[in-house]
């Protein structure tokens, strides 16, 4: 199991964030840093089992592309991911009625270009790399079996 204590029938919700001309990743940082705080607090013990922030780099893998040969992302240090892990939706759903989260999530919206819609999603995978004594072992089993 790559995230502790995530099911399989637990829920990933994404919010995509675009930056507003003029507002920073510090502004972006703050204000999430606050509301993710505000969820580890209160949520860990209602359905919160974990979740990360990422930002767009502006690298684009053309080996991992379909799309043409882009060379980066325009949206580039403007968009970001915030990705949450919950045991179920109806317990995402009650942290976000929780008056402590309202205020500090519409202090996010407020940075946002593009509004907001978070999506709930229901895992099919997760998996961690194997340790270098199972990499061989399976890349063994691989040469031998096939696949």
């Amino acid at each position: 199991m790559l995230i502790n204590g995530f099911n399989s029938d637990g829920v990933v919700t994404v919010n995509r964030v675009v930056l507003r001309q003029g507002r920073t990743i510090d502004d972006l940082e703050e204000r999430v840093a606050l509301l993710c705080e505000n969820v580890k607090t209160w949520h860990s013990e209602t359905g919160f089992i974990g979740g990360f922030v990422c930002l767009n780099s502006g690298m684009i893998s053309n080996e991992g592309s379909n799309i043409g040969r882009p060379v980066e992302s325009p949206l580039a240090g403007r968009e970001a991911l915030i990705v949450t892990f919950w045991r179920s939706f109806d317990e995402h759903e009650q942290s976000h009625r929780s008056p402590t989260f309202q205020p500090l999530f519409q202090n996010v919206i407020e940075l946002c270009e593009n509004g907001n819609e978070e999506i709930a999603y229901t895992m099919l995978w997760q998996g961690k790399a194997y340790g270098p004594e199972e990499a061989k072992a399976a890349q063994r089993a691989k040469t031998v079996h096939g696949g």
